[in-house]
């Protein structure tokens, strides 16, 4: 390990990289009630650590192999990395990434001038065909991970935060996939603080070195989960995994809940957004905080990358206040009958609901899904006594990945039949669109102003993080009472819309033909 301390303080890496900073979070440093400080590796060019490893490597070739050109495989930010490095070293670099990869990242190394080939639908087939290449073309390839001169490359990180804070942290966390970062940071921490702990993160469903550590030999993973691309590896390295052995003092893995909850965490710290295997470590230490009880600790998380499709961030949202546990998600069962609604509400007192999803059906009984406000997880296990001292069967689905995907976007269906056949009733179901200002009670205001005859039928509404609330609402009235119905949505003083010949309702919730 002393070559690898040698080689982390000989790295070349500033030509491209730039030092950067080590910021107090002052936000999560309050929440936690310790002292968080991020390493801000997302603001490199490349908004990625992997700019250091790629070019120490590259910057030790010699003309002849920088000639012939390079090959690498990577899920993206080592890519970028390796891409840049060729730019400055005046060299051709061939690039090979999963099929998976986000567009903003293949878009990136395709601005660097790299030629890029789409291949495999995970990182570990990528790389083969990578090594492949690389043999009949003769390339030097490019590990993104496992290899001295990327290792101590990565390193360098570790050297910055020594000259950056004036005394030894009590922890330092590191996202790991191949295991590249947390082996150049460890070496070099280790050899100057070996009290300091240094914890890895990984994702619950990308597990390879927790796994491996655990039983004493590098474990290939059938399969890994591919949100937090970055570090969506089946196999960790051989050096790295010796490195890891070593030095590595605990494993953490994470859900996705808990990484969108990071990912809105350093948002609200830095207004930056970073990638979900760039916040991996954010959510693991803060996992390891609640978990451990810690107290005013001095606690260092490197925040490695911000490479994030735009597109990401509606699903990162949603999942964030789950992940906080800022929100629940129950299936509640209430009785098919009027001011059932009502009496539900009330039940919550005075909560905010964040989702409600409901549709009449045919039988003594609803199934409504709904998602309601709370503030930790504390919180969160009061509302669970609530409903489990009320009469309502409940299921608590915070955490069922089927209702959260798709579920809460399918409940609906077309009107029973029995209220649509017009010799037995007189009724009629209307749709409206409502907007209401979002705050305590204006939703139950809106039920309780409502005639008690009065069916509703559907109802939908989602909290947007807006001023004002959206519902979609569907009553059956008589009818004859269709003038106190216009009377009623007027006086409310709500904006409204009537979406009663909208095809789309007509098409998937109306009443069958």
């Amino acid at each position: 390990m002393e070559d690898y301390f040698k080689k982390i303080l000989q790295a070349q890496v500033y030509e491209v990289a730039k030092k950067t900073p080590l910021e107090k979070a002052s936000n999560l440093s309050k929440t936690l009630n310790n002292n968080i400080y991020l390493k801000r590796e997302d603001l490199q060019d490349v908004f990625s650590f992997k700019i250091r490893g790629a070019f120490n490597k590259m910057s030790k070739l010699s003309k002849s192999q920088l000639r012939d050109g390079v090959i690498t495989s990577s899920a993206g930010n080592h890519a970028q990395g390796v891409a840049l490095s060729a730019l400055k070293l005046n060299c051709n670099a061939t690039i090979l990434m999963p099929i998976t990869t986000p567009s903003v990242k293949v878009d990136a190394v395709k601005n660097l001038k790299a030629k890029v080939i789409l291949f495999g639908d995970n990182y570990d087939e990528t790389y083969k065909e990578a090594i492949r290449i690389s043999k009949e073309k003769k390339l030097s390839f490019i590990h993104p991970f496992d290899d001295p001169e990327v290792i101590a490359g990565q390193g360098t990180i570790a050297l910055e935060i020594e000259q950056q804070i004036s005394e030894p942290p009590d922890a330092i966390y590191v996202a790991v996939g191949g295991g590249g970062l947390i082996a150049g940071i460890s070496i070099y921490i280790k050899k100057i603080w070996p009290e300091v702990k240094i914890i890895g993160v990984e994702p619950e469903d990308a597990n390879a070195m927790t796994i491996s550590l655990k039983k004493s030999k590098i474990i290939e993973l059938s399969s890994v989960g591919q949100f937090a691309d970055g570090v969506a590896v089946k196999k960790v390295g051989e050096e790295t995994f010796e490195i890891g052995k070593k030095y590595i003092d605990k494993m953490i893995t994470v859900n996705t809940d808990e990484i969108c909850a990071a990912i809105k965490d350093v948002f609200e710290d830095t207004r930056s957004i970073l990638e979900p295997a760039g916040a991996l470590s954010i959510a693991g230490m803060k996992k390891d905080i609640f978990e451990s009880n810690y107290t005013n600790k001095n606690m260092i998380a490197i925040a490695c990358g911000a490479n994030m499709n735009f597109e990401r961030l509606r699903f990162v949202a949603e999942r964030a206040a789950l992940g906080e546990y800022k929100e629940a998600m129950f299936a509640v069962k209430i009785p098919e009958k009027a001011g059932s609604l009502i009496d539900f509400c009330a039940l919550l007192n005075n909560r905010n609901l964040t989702e409600f999803s409901y549709r009449m059906s045919n039988s003594v009984n609803a199934q409504i899904f709904v998602g309601i406000e709370v503030n930790g997880l504390i919180d969160k296990e009061n509302l669970l006594n609530v409903f489990k001292n009320s009469n309502y069967p409940f299921i608590d689905i915070s955490k069922d990945e089927l209702s959260k995907n798709h579920i809460r976007h399918m409940v609906g269906g077309r009107l029973p039949q029995k209220f649509t056949e017009s010799d037995k009733f007189n009724f009629i179901e209307l749709l409206y669109r409502f907007e209401f200002p979002e705050r305590p009670g204006a939703l139950i205001n809106f039920l309780k102003n409502m005639k008690s005859n009065w069916t509703i039928s559907i109802f939908h509404y989602r909290n947007h993080g807006a001023d004002v609330g959206k519902i979609v609402i569907g009553v059956l009235i008589d009818k004859t009472e269709i003038n106190d119905w216009n009377r009623f949505v007027k006086r409310l003083g709500y904006e409204y819309w009537d979406e009663t010949k909208n095809q789309t309702y007509e098409l998937f919730l109306g009443a069958s033909d």
